[in-house]
């Protein structure tokens, strides 16, 4: 039996029954155990690709939409561009390549956020987006983006 399986055991004989996210929290992201914090659960070695590690496109068109969106509300700046769960950077690199050729004040004017729980994460997408210059930022939750246009 494992530590985290122990752990979860324990929870739940302690307090009764738990809510699943929590449940899936402790399993995906404990710190030691947990799915993400211990493996490299993406590419073709891992357990599952996604499709900004495919092709560059769907970054792409995932830019132009929201490009389009963002004109759509009126072009506001500041604004906050956020990628929630973002792997290891890939569609925000190819979505911040896309906006620079669209609109450079765009990417001048807003601000760039990353939302990931897992510090191991964090550092492969800020290595992955290092040289990027633009206003880019990580958080641990949705609560801790500015209070500004979200995109």
């Amino acid at each position: 039996m494992t530590r985290l399986k122990e752990r979860i055991i324990g929870l739940i004989g302690a307090a009764g029954p738990i809510p699943v996210s929590e449940y899936m929290a402790l399993c995906l992201f404990d710190p030691e155990e947990g799915y993400y914090t211990t493996r490299e659960p993406f590419g073709a070695a891992g357990d599952f690709i996604t499709a900004p590690e495919i092709s560059q496109m769907f970054g792409e068109l995932v830019a132009v939409w929201l490009y389009q969106a963002w004109q759509g509300a009126g072009r506001p700046l500041p604004a906050t561009f956020a990628e929630i769960g973002p792997g290891r950077g890939t569609l925000m690199k190819d979505m911040l390549r896309t906006w620079s050729r669209l609109d450079p004040a765009l990417v001048a004017g807003a601000s760039f956020a990353m939302v990931e729980t897992t510090p191991r994460l964090a550092e492969i997408q800020k290595k992955t987006l290092a040289g990027q210059n633009v206003a880019l930022a990580w958080h641990q939750s949705l609560d801790k983006l500015p209070p500004q246009p979200l995109f």
